[in-house]
């Protein structure tokens, strides 16, 4: 069983955490607010004071934290990728920007440790039953090495080498906001035109409309569920980095700097905390409903 360090236990870390920790790995875990690392103890994880404490000699360091900047400071700055054991890999499973990653990469390499970007999509559900969607990229031999710990929390596929495990993490948060954006608009359109919603969304699915987002969103939306899976604040983080690497592509995509806005309005409005899906309260606010 492998030796890894856990930084950053919130809302999908937890699980992905105790699901590596039950298969039986020697979890040392770390968190800011260290009661939310704390959960795992029951689960026979170690729960460290400092990120370098966690990463002390571990083969595996897994970094589960809220964007770039925070990922750098833990990692680098704070000594977790130069406290893991020689030949270790950090895997930061985190939505950060791709240059970030590239960064990264280099910075471990100069410490002497292997890295992989490997982003994760499947929200709260996913983390907890085991069924990620794990973009990674990197070194092929090392996410071999790695791969064991992938299957406990999801499906991998490799991607190409570091940075592009963040990049095709864009791509889907763009699918992802573009797509409940207009879930939500489908529902509110038939709510005003006179048709029971429920009924129209369970009239879609099966047919071409059908998605992930329909189904489960759809119906978070209709009963008015919002309570955070994937925070509005983090989807909105990760339009804008996906804007911004567009935009450095020479790319103009439409469609997903309208719907930044949206978020961008969301979150002004005081949602940044509820769940993406809570765009459609949004929606409401534009045309006077609530």
């Amino acid at each position: 069983m492998a030796e890894i360090a856990f930084l950053g236990t919130g809302i999908m870390g937890v699980q992905m955490a105790r699901r590596l920790a039950q298969a039986g790995h020697k979890v040392r875990a770390w968190n800011r607010s260290r009661d939310k690392a704390a959960r795992l103890a029951e689960f026979g994880a170690t729960i460290a004071d400092t990120p370098a404490e966690a990463a002390r000699d571990a083969e595996f360091l897994i970094c589960m934290l809220s964007d770039g900047p925070t990922c750098d400071d833990v990692l680098l700055n704070q000594g977790a990728a130069a406290a893991l054991a020689k030949d270790g890999i950090v895997i930061v499973m985190s939505s950060i920007p791709v240059d970030t990653a590239q960064a990264e990469a280099k910075a471990c390499a100069a410490l002497g440790k292997h890295y992989i970007d490997a982003p994760v999509s499947g929200g709260e559900a996913g983390a907890r039953d085991g069924t990620l969607a794990i973009m990674a990229g990197g070194d092929t031999a090392e996410i071999a090495r790695a791969k064991p710990l992938f299957e406990i929390m999801g499906r991998v596929t490799h991607v190409g080498p570091a940075g592009m495990g963040s990049l095709a993490k864009l791509c889907n948060q763009m699918i992802v906001a573009n797509t409940i954006a207009t879930v939500a608009e489908a529902l509110l359109l038939a709510k005003r035109g006179g048709a029971d919603p429920a009924a129209v969304r369970q009239a879609i699915i099966g047919g071409f409309a059908d998605s992930t987002i329909l189904r489960m969103h759809g119906e978070r939306i209709l009963k008015g569920d919002f309570k955070p899976g994937g925070p509005a604040k983090h989807q909105l983080k990760d339009c804008r980095t996906a804007i911004a690497t567009a935009e450095r592509a020479g790319l103009d995509l439409p469609v997903s700097a309208l719907v930044r806005q949206l978020y961008e309005d969301m979150v002004a409005h005081g949602d940044g905390e509820v769940d993406h899906s809570g765009l459609y309260r949004e929606l409401e606010r534009r045309n006077g409903i609530g």
